[in-house]
């Protein structure tokens, strides 16, 4: 063997036994298990302060995993591309579209609708909750703006202000999906219980995701450190999540 031939074998060995690993993806499952043991302890135990706890728990862990896991693709140049980002878009929308479809056809085929059992789903608050997200794409497209300038602390404010308004979105929903259930409306109702749920939800928990994204961004942006190009990459995950809204809230609520 020849000395360049040993020491490629050499280098092989010494590497062929390395294993990439990251935290943050253990940090979201757990943090996911921690929430359902949340939904089990409220809804099948009926046990508030386990379910509280378990809330405490989980919801930290999923927020640290997601920003963890973004900020580590910030660091290594992998998957925030526009390109990337189109992807992953795309086998999103594929999904959303598997929900709409399934809903178009139990409606079109059901002889009620909505079923015997449905109370009357709010029109008003579901305005507003549309009003907050539609407001929030302009804000961030205004901060990106902002940062194509050069104005670092004028986007980080309407960055700010985005989160703010992606927060008080989720907070809506929620006192939206606190009342329901309240009111004896859950997803084992009727049909129409498990699509409205579970559309909202997953809408809901994109939401989630895309302030986590902003907060991977905000976090070293209070040291200067501001990358234009993962706040572009960021800006059109919202903006996809925000028109994916449109159809939610046109076909679940008002059809």
């Amino acid at each position: 063997m020849s000395h360049d031939s040993a020491l490629h074998h050499a280098e092989h060995h010494e590497h062929g036994g390395h294993w990439d690993y990251s935290v943050p993806p253990f940090l979201i499952s757990f943090g996911i298990l921690f929430l359902v043991l949340a939904f089990a302890f409220h809804f099948v135990y009926h046990n508030p302060l386990a379910a509280m706890i378990s809330l405490g728990i989980g919801v930290p862990l999923i927020v640290g995993g997601v920003v963890g896991w973004v900020r580590e693709a910030m660091g290594h140049g992998e998957g925030l591309s526009y390109g990337a980002m189109g992807w992953f878009i795309l086998a999103e929308a594929m999904i959303f579209v598997s929900f709409f479809v399934s809903y178009w056809f139990m409606h079109l085929k059901a002889a009620e609708w909505p079923p015997a059992g449905t109370p009357e789903m709010p029109h008003l608050l579901p305005m507003v909750m549309t009003a907050v997200l539609v407001t929030s794409s302009l804000t961030i497209h205004h901060g990106e703006a902002l940062l194509h300038k050069g104005d670092k602390s004028g986007f980080m404010t309407w960055l700010s202000i985005t989160m703010l308004l992606g927060l008080t979105f989720l907070g809506m929903s929620g006192y939206e999906w606190n009342h329901l259930i309240h009111s004896g409306f859950t997803p084992a109702t009727n049909i129409y219980g498990t699509v409205f749920f579970s559309i909202t939800g997953f809408h809901g928990s994109h939401v989630f995701v895309g302030l986590c994204i902003f907060l991977a961004a905000l976090l070293p942006g209070f040291r200067g450190n501001i990358s234009l190009g993962y706040v572009r990459t960021a800006g059109l995950y919202w903006h996809f999540v925000d028109i994916i809204w449109f159809f939610v809230v046109s076909q679940v609520y008002y059809w």
